[in-house]
This record gives C-alpha cells, structure tokens and sequence, in this order.
C-alpha cells in the first residue's frame, strides 16, 4: 500500500468510473489492478514526466502504456468521456446529448520526438493544433490534432465529421469564430443536410480592447483548463492519436471531478514515507 499522490483518483471518483471500464477478454488475468494504472496515466498527464519516469510505485511503464495505447486503438478513450458527459449533463440538470455547442483551436509547440508538425504564422510557433469541440458547458465532443499550419476554417470539416450520431441528437448550433464564417462552412454544412448551423460569433464592430464573448468564452476555459496539466504546455507525443487521446483523458479526469462532487482544488497531503529516513534523530 502506497501513500496517495495528489493525481489519484479518489475513492468516489472510482465508484464512477468503474463500472465503464471494459470488460477483460478471456485469458491471463491482469497482474496489475486497473485502478493503479489509469493512476498512473493521470499522474504523467499532470505532471509532465516521461512515460519511463513514472515513479517506481507505480506499476511498470510498458504495462501502463500498453494499457494507454489498447484504449487509444479500440476507442475506450472515446467511449469513457461520451458515457461520462451523459451523466454530467443529467446531474446538471440538462439533456444527455447538448443542444449546442462551441468549436475553436489552440497552437503548442510541439517537443523534439517528431511527428506531424506545423508553423502557425500568426502565434510564430512551429508544434500541433488542438481543434477542439465542446458543449454549452465545456465538455469535451470531438477533439481533432494538426499540425500547427492547419487553417481553422478548412480544418473545421474535419472535426465536425467526428460528431456521432449521438453528439447530433439535439445538436441545433455550433458557435464559431469568424474564420469558419468566412470559409462558407455553414454554407456547406447545410449543403450536407447535418441538420445544424454554424454560428459565426466576432468582436462588436468598432470594439477595442479586451472584449468578453461568452459563447466563445467556453472553449477558451476549456484550454484553461487543459494548462493546468503540465503535459498539455506543449505537444510531447509523436502520434497525433495519442495527443488527442491523452486530452480525452484530461476531459474524464474533469468529469469525475463534477460527477464525485470534488471541487476542491487542494491536493491530497504529501506524506513522507519514512519520517526517520528524511530527519535522522
């Protein structure tokens, strides 16, 4: 029994999320607890270590990334974060499936390990683009990674293809900003019959300085959001798969938060293992 690091999941937070994991296949039963593992996954998203410098409690890092990419490749990192968005909605008093929702991109650079990459003139950075698609309450859709010279507006198509059947019960409007607008992509999307609307939503005319859009404002929290993991400052991983799969697990950490009822942003206490061995006598 270890002592718990401020990334764990809690004990509610499990309960949560436990009855979503898939079931194992027949054959050898698993030598490490599931628990630990996704423990592990979140600790190097929030902290920005290498994936062969996890701390050695945990459990060894090719079981923990093999573990990361199975989910990756047979969709479980989708599946999760669209069950649990159901049950966030509904504790909030809304419809499973959004009425609306918000697309917008965010530029890193991107890490030395290669990959797709791309220079975005306007930021003057060389990495990845995030494209991302969330609800009226910033929860995550769709997200879509690119390299960093992806125009928003051609991009778009792209990303919104991704919204399930599901993600288009309800689904009456997107808001974008004005790139997609001027790419005639509402236009297109009503020439594809996906029954919603692009909304182009930009600056007053005539306003200076910092100007608060709200329904913009969603996805610029969520990347708020994103920046408090220290894995998400930059593009670290060579897949753009595996870029967008750990947002995906960044996006069911935030959800356990608001379904566990965990708001609190103090960490667990540190606790040294060893008082004896840190302070001799």
């Amino acid at each position: 029994m270890r002592n718990p690091y401020p990334s764990d999941m809690t004990d509610e937070q499990w309960a949560v999320l436990e009855p979503l994991i898939p079931v194992s296949s027949p054959g050898r039963p698993h030598d490490v607890e599931m628990r630990e593992g996704l423990n592990a996954i979140l600790s190097q998203a929030r902290s920005g270590c290498q994936w062969d410098m996890l701390p050695h409690d945990f459990p060894a890092q090719s079981t923990v990334f093999d573990s990361f990419e199975q989910w990756r490749d047979d969709g479980t990192c989708q599946v999760i974060p669209d069950a649990l968005r159901r049950q966030a909605r509904r504790a909030a008093g809304r419809e499973p499936s959004p009425g609306a929702g918000s697309i917008d991109s965010q530029a890193v650079e991107g890490a030395e390990v290669g990959g797709e990459r791309g220079y975005d003139g306007g930021k003057r950075l060389r990495g990845r683009k995030r494209h991302v698609i969330a609800d009226s309450l910033g929860l995550l859709l769709v997200v879509l990674v690119t390299g960093a010279s992806a125009d928003d507006g051609t991009t778009a198509p792209r990303g919104l293809a991704r919204l399930t059947a599901e993600h288009r019960t309800r689904l009456g409007e997107v808001w974008a900003d004005g790139r997609c607008h001027e790419h005639g992509l509402n236009g297109r999307m009503k020439r594809a019959q996906v029954g919603y609307v692009i909304e182009a939503v930009s600056r007053p005319a005539g306003a200076k300085g910092v100007v608060l859009l709200h329904r913009r404002r969603v996805e610029e929290r969520r990347f708020a959001w994103l920046g408090r993991y220290r894995w998400h400052s930059r593009d670290h991983e060579w897949s753009a798969d595996s870029s967008e799969a750990m947002i995906k697990v960044r996006s069911i950490r935030r959800m356990l938060r608001l379904l566990s009822g965990d708001q609190s942003k103090k960490p667990v206490p540190f606790k040294y293992r060893d008082l004896q061995a840190i302070i001799p006598g």
